[in-house]
């Protein structure tokens, strides 16, 4: 070990962690995988603000949460440094990026949407969806679907919610009961098989290292409990009364504060509920402009759930919540974003410190591992209505394949998917080629 790993950094100011996490803020690509190794290799490793075992611990609780377990553990971390203000600062800087790119992407989106070199883009892009999603469904099913039980969890949530269409907090919450009653009838098939185990490896003496006591402001009492959530319910509240005077902005906030409690198993496991929501409940924005912002939220950084920001912002404009359409997809841009990321903040600041005082005993749940198993066969859903819209756009429930098939697309998201799944090409790398195909194609034609 290197002489002066032995002993633990300089103490870090707010401003000096400030600037982190806002530099995270950009650099964020990857997904929630990507940013939390990102986090791992700044902080644990280089920066040494702390231990392997603490942070280990910090992103054990967050993979439980509803929620970017990423954007958490950004808030975890910091609240354990510097507070609640702390806390708060680094969720705020670790989205904002991604919530101004979205929202200016968005508001150039539907000024130059109709122009044909953008719709050749565009054109190009939406089989890459397809075959990103379906990626996604293969890639969680792969990790957690270890045994027929829960395959056959995942099969049933695929029937529900495409031929029963039943929605998706109902199928949360009848994986979460299953699992439940699996936990006890059959704890083998539900073992935890997840998680990240406490680590022996060490990089020297950290800020919050292993035998650091937990600071003041992290402890629990009942009385900090109550006041964090009695101030979180009071925000909430305050926040729909102003909202109220504009129906389209209140029904926004109740929608993406259900969505928020809604996205257990990543991003990819709610965008079924917002797409529900989104598209066909509300009219926010139509299915094919869903499947351009997550294309769009997949080459930005930041947490993929800011795809909200895009819905908000589509939505705003097409509800005319302002006459002004910047100022209209602003709010609604605002309105989803402040409701989806609030709730993370309670489970951080008030929930912590129940996590600090049982270092150690956290373990990922039964009903938690039935819910993960039902949301494989959810976002395969999800694939299923992205390829309907990409292979007949012009197709309507009624008449689910009418008009021609579009055979291009067909053909590009088929050869998406074996790039993302056989090579292991990037993300971005393969929606920038099926977006310049898409352009050739339609320029050529």
């Amino acid at each position: 070990m290197d002489p002066a790993s032995a002993h633990p950094p300089a103490p870090v100011t707010l401003g000096e962690s400030g600037k982190y996490w806002i530099k995270l803020g950009f650099i964020s690509f990857g997904g929630p995988a990507g940013q939390i190794s990102m986090m791992h290799q700044e902080l644990v490793e280089k920066r040494r603000w702390i231990s392997e075992r603490r942070y280990l611990h910090a992103l054990n609780y967050c993979m439980l949460l509803p929620g970017p377990e990423a954007t958490q553990l950004a808030i975890y971390i910091s609240w354990l440094m510097h507070g609640a203000k702390g806390g708060v600062i680094a969720g705020v800087l670790f989205f904002l990026p991604g919530f101004l790119l979205l929202s200016a992407l968005a508001g150039l989106y539907l000024a130059w949407g109709e122009v044909p070199l953008v719709q050749g883009i565009f054109y190009g892009i939406r089989p890459a969806v397809v075959a990103i999603v379906l990626f996604a469904a293969w890639r969680i099913g792969s990790r957690a679907l270890k045994n027929e039980v829960l395959w056959g969890m995942a099969a049933l949530a695929f029937i529900g919610i495409f031929i029963l269409e039943i929605g998706f907090p109902w199928i949360v919450l009848a994986a979460a009961m299953l699992g439940a009653l699996g936990g006890k009838l059959m704890p083998a098939k539900f073992g935890s098989g997840g998680g990240h185990d406490a680590s022996s490896k060490t990089y020297g003496a950290a800020l919050i290292d292993d035998d650091t006591p937990t600071p003041a402001h992290a402890r629990f009492t009942w009385t900090r409990f109550m006041v964090t959530t009695l101030v979180f319910i009071a925000l909430w509240l305050a926040t729909m009364a102003i909202l109220s005077r504009q129906p389209a902005l209140a029904d926004m906030g109740l929608f993406f504060s259900k969505a928020a409690f809604l996205t257990i198993g990543g991003a990819y496991a709610v965008l079924p509920y917002v797409y529900q929501g989104g598209v066909e409940h509300f009219h926010w924005l139509t299915g094919a402009q869903m499947m351009d912002g997550l294309a769009l939220g997949e080459t930005t950084p930041g947490p993929l759930i800011m795809i909200v920001s895009w819905v908000g912002y589509l939505g705003g404009v097409a509800k005319d919540v302002s006459s002004h359409p910047l100022a209209a997809g602003l709010s609604g841009a605002a309105v989803a974003t402040f409701f989806t990321f609030l709730p993370s903040f309670w489970f951080i600041l008030a929930g912590g410190p129940l996590v600090e005082a049982t270092r150690g005993e956290l373990r990922f749940t039964a009903p938690l591992t039935g819910i993960t198993a039902a949301v494989v066969g959810v976002i395969l859903n999800l694939a299923v209505f992205f390829a309907w819209h990409a292979f007949w756009p012009q197709a309507t429930p009624d008449a689910p394949f009418d008009g021609s098939f579009e055979w291009v697309q067909a053909v590009v998201a088929s050869l998406a998917f074996i790039a993302l799944w056989q090579y292991k090409a990037d993300i971005i790398k393969v929606i920038a080629v099926c977006a310049l195909v898409g352009l050739i194609h339609r320029l050529t034609i």
